[in-house]
């Protein structure tokens, strides 16, 4: 038993542990804007027929996209604001 879990651990841990990293790291950065809309697409898509999964799943794009929006706005505006020689 211990030498099929030491071959187990030797030959399978570090790619593991690489997946979950990057699944971590790419589940950190698309998080802006989607709790907040999954939340609401949850209660929505609940109320509207018992379909709260795919209405987290909607509100969870939507909220992405509208944060994207929101983050490209400020920056242009900021980018407005700025002196033209600098």
């Amino acid at each position: 038993m211990k030498k099929i879990f030491t071959a187990f651990t030797t030959n399978y841990a570090a790619p593991l542990a690489l997946a979950a990293a990057l699944g971590f790291a790419s589940t950190v950065a698309q998080a802006e804007g989607c709790t907040k809309g999954a939340v609401v697409g949850g209660v929505g898509g609940h109320l509207a027929g018992h379909h709260g999964t795919a209405g987290a799943a909607a509100g969870c794009a939507v909220g992405h996209h509208e944060a994207k929006k929101k983050d490209k706005a400020a920056s242009a505006a900021a980018a407005a604001s700025e002196p033209a020689g600098k």
